[in-house]
């Protein structure tokens, strides 16, 4: 069974629903079925961009595919925890995983972040689900609306431009990082243990700027609680297409914040092939195709072997960022 999937473009997502009913995806034939629930370890809190994805996925592939599945938290430790338990389960395709980009290809690739096994020994990648882009918020009442006055900002304060991150050597950080060697300027890192303190300074007006998911700030954007100048992609995203993409003048800032599903080690073929078929045909349907875009959540479907050739691309880019910045783990 081929590996390949051609993703859904964001283009096609901002169509009508006879546009995704169209979009091709993996052949079926004869392939290994579930006989009983499926297992989905989530590694991250409630609310949050993974768990919605997962939940989201789970329903589908029980409208689609007649395919029981259970959700489960397991939050912490950079989804360590719940990537570590899919790992020890036996290798029958009934425990899976989230594996996001954070902690398959940005967290190998920082020094001091301690991983409890070995990733690519231990996993096996099955599909990337859906990604989404980032969006460039800033405080709202930042004496500035678009991208030019704030590198304009950070260059008459010349270091004390403050943004704000989940964490060292999360991807928030590294999405700034991207943001400022691009642009030339240099900003001071305000490192906080989670995404929503982050972004709550933010809104106060305590910190100048943050790199987040599109997802997790769109209410606050439209809310006015956060000024947004930008997501970074090549193409407008399809929950906020009024936001500029902002890869059209910095090439390096197109990121795609990834999330994936994986196994563990061991993983038969027929059965990864049998999992790869069914989460295909939940993200080609158009009702959780449609779901997931409003949540600014693209689907991608990449199986298999194209999925860990991406997690070791990505990998070696991120690698190449930290040194450059000369980032530790906290």
């Amino acid at each position: 069974m081929t590996d390949t999937f051609r993703p859904l473009t964001r283009r096609a997502l901002c169509g009508t629903a006879s546009a995704l009913a169209v979009a091709p995806f993996m052949p079926a034939r004869a392939a290994w079925t579930p006989s009983q629930p499926i297992r989905l370890f989530i590694g991250y809190p409630p609310g949050g961009a993974v768990d919605i994805l997962f939940r989201v996925v789970a329903e589908g592939m029980q409208r689609v595919r007649g395919v029981a599945s259970v959700p489960e938290v397991r939050s912490g430790a950079y989804g360590f925890i719940a990537a570590q338990a899919a790992s020890r389960a036996a290798p029958d395709g009934y425990t899976l995983a989230s594996a996001i980009m954070g902690m398959m290809s940005v967290a190998p690739a920082i020094p001091g972040i301690p991983i409890p096994f070995d990733l690519d020994r231990e996993l096996t990648p099955v599909v990337n689900l859906a990604g989404t882009p980032m969006a460039l918020v800033v405080r709202p009442d930042a004496p500035f609306s678009d991208i030019d006055g704030l590198i304009a900002y950070a260059r008459q304060r010349d270091g004390a431009a403050t943004f704000a991150s989940s964490g060292n050597g999360s991807i928030n950080q590294l999405g700034a990082l991207l943001f400022a060697n691009a642009a030339g300027v240099r900003l001071n890192h305000i490192s906080y243990r989670g995404g929503a303190p982050a972004l709550l300074d933010v809104s106060a007006g305590r910190v100048d700027m943050m790199v987040a998911n599109v997802a997790e700030v769109s209410a606050s954007i439209r809310g006015g609680q956060l000024k947004a100048l930008g997501v970074t992609a090549a193409e407008p995203s399809p929950l906020m297409p009024e936001l500029t993409p902002l890869a059209g003048r910095f090439p390096t800032l197109e990121i795609n914040n990834w999330f994936g599903m994986v196994g563990p080690a061991g993983l038969p073929a027929d059965i990864r092939d049998g999992l790869v078929g069914i989460f295909q045909a939940t993200l080609r349907d158009a009702q959780t195709a449609r779901t997931l875009m409003e949540r600014g959540l693209i689907p991608i479907g990449e199986a298999g072997d194209a999925f860990a050739q991406r997690i070791q691309r990505d990998r070696a880019r991120w690698r190449q960022v930290v040194a450059n910045n000369n980032i530790r783990g906290d």
